[in-house]
């Protein structure tokens, strides 16, 4: 099983948003590159793993396409998987300021 929840700001860009998250839980941010989502940040501990991404990605066709499309407004999204639910980490997230709650998938 596995539990992933997906956020959205349109306060935040990509680097506030890490340095924010990594002083809250005290985790250490990456810089990575994907050929689908473009250039990224993942922040991967023994049972979180934590990622944040512009929302709009490289098209194809030279056209930005949207990994959250349900959500045109937040321009970064923060993805956090956990293998059981842990509400205390969803709590912190919460708090923050600029950083809305979007979606849950447990799986």
């Amino acid at each position: 099983m596995s539990d992933h929840h997906l956020y959205g700001t349109s306060t935040h860009t990509a680097g506030e948003l890490a340095r924010l998250v990594g002083d809250r839980l005290g985790l250490v941010f990456t810089e990575l590159e994907s050929d689908y989502r473009g250039a990224y940040l993942l922040a991967d501990a023994p049972e979180v793993r934590i990622e944040i991404q512009p929302n709009p990605i490289p098209g194809d066709d030279c056209d930005d396409d949207l990994y959250a499309p349900d959500h045109p407004t937040a321009q970064v999204l923060l993805l956090t998987t956990t293998p059981v639910p842990d509400p205390t980490l969803q709590a912190r997230l919460r708090a923050l300021k600029g950083l809305h709650h979007f979606s849950t998938d447990s799986a």
